[in-house]
């Protein structure tokens, strides 16, 4: 059974940091694509940055622009896990974040992720 689990979340003061890890289970690691997506209360759900996670890869990433030399994503293969750090928070970064997992990637974006996590929540304070 393939399982995604998020955790790293909490509430930090704007312009603080929060580390958040997506830990995989049920499969390995190999052609995928792992990306972060946040819900706000009363918004849609947007993608905040994916990663190639396949062991051939160059861990190639993607980011939006609203989090472009903000936040960080990385991958620790050898423990099936994905890692979203996060700086400089700003309280618009509020939301429940999910890593997603999409078996059958078509480079890097955020459309037609096959697994979810359960979320996390960040809140960041003014």
């Amino acid at each position: 059974e393939v399982q995604l689990v998020e955790s790293g979340g909490g509430l930090v003061q704007a312009g603080g940091s929060l580390r958040l890890s997506c830990a995989a289970s049920g499969f390995t690691f190999d052609d995928y694509v792992i990306g972060w997506f946040r819900q706000a209360p009363g918004k849609e759900r947007e993608g905040v940055s994916c990663i190639s996670v396949s062991d051939g890869s160059d861990g190639s990433s993607y980011y939006a622009d609203s989090v472009k030399g903000r936040f960080t994503i990385s991958s620790d293969n050898a423990k099936n896990t994905v890692y979203l750090q996060m700086n400089s928070l700003k309280p618009e970064d509020t939301a429940v974040y999910y890593c997603a997992a999409d078996e059958n990637p078509n480079g890097l974006g955020f459309q037609a992720y096959d697994y979810w996590g359960q979320g996390t929540q960040v809140t960041v304070s003014s």
